[in-house]
């Protein structure tokens, strides 16, 4: 039993201790992402003097915040838990990892994209996509995956370091490729029906549950639990 116990005691240091740093950590780079994005829509401001085009930020509170843009909404959350890459990974066979296992757990920021207008018009049905999401372990370095630039720019996970420039770069593509991610008329057989309940509800509420495009998602690059 003594063996037994040593063993969870090495599991409660090298690990359980490992996950809360990186826990620790990430709240303070969402902190660091809201002062950046708040940053970077007061300059947006400097040069768009059209009171139509939304340029908000929104505190939601320690592990979310939201800024409007133009027609869209950029959720950034982040993820309670603690994630380890799949064994499957290939990550695994980068010297990074191989050289020290605690580089594989991850604190996970998601961004997603939504109409403006379903929040404002608190249209609750309206879908929202996940367009990026940002790794950071224990020791400052990240990667990101996602759409656009966000899927190519930011995969050197050895060789990056979370700075408030690499914080700016993020946001920024999320922006663009939000405002490039157009709004995409549903298949007309899926909308060729209608109850008189639904149209009632049209009527009154004025709300169809949109979103920009159907079936975008990730693949089945989904991380384990930690």
């Amino acid at each position: 039993m003594e063996e037994l116990r040593d063993e969870i005691v090495d599991l409660l240091i090298n690990k359980a201790a490992v996950k809360q740093d990186v826990a620790d950590y990430s709240e303070g780079v969402l902190e660091r992402f809201k002062e950046v994005a708040k940053d970077e829509l007061s300059e947006l401001r400097k040069v768009i003097n059209d009171k139509r085009v939304r340029l908000r930020f929104d505190d939601k509170g320690q592990h979310e915040f939201v800024i409007y843009v133009g027609s869209d909404v950029l959720v950034f959350q982040l993820h309670r838990n603690i994630f380890r890459l799949p064994d499957e990974n290939p990550m695994w066979n980068t010297p990074y990892l191989k050289e020290n296992g605690a580089n594989g757990y991850f604190a996970i920021i998601n961004i997603y994209n939504f109409l403006a207008e379903s929040f404002e018009q608190n249209r609750s049905n309206d879908a929202g996509y996940l367009i990026g999401r940002i790794f950071m372990n224990h020791n400052e370095h990240f990667m990101v995956e996602g759409k656009g630039q966000l899927g190519f720019l930011f995969r050197d996970l050895e060789n990056s370091i979370i700075t408030d420039d690499q914080i700016r770069h993020i946001i920024q593509c999320s922006i663009q490729f939000a405002i490039e991610f157009d709004l995409i008329t549903p298949p007309y057989d899926l909308i060729a029906e209608a109850s008189v309940l639904e149209i009632q509800a049209i009527s009154s509420e004025l709300q169809v549950a949109t979103g920009k495009r159907l079936g975008f998602r990730f693949g089945s690059e989904n991380p384990d639990i930690g």
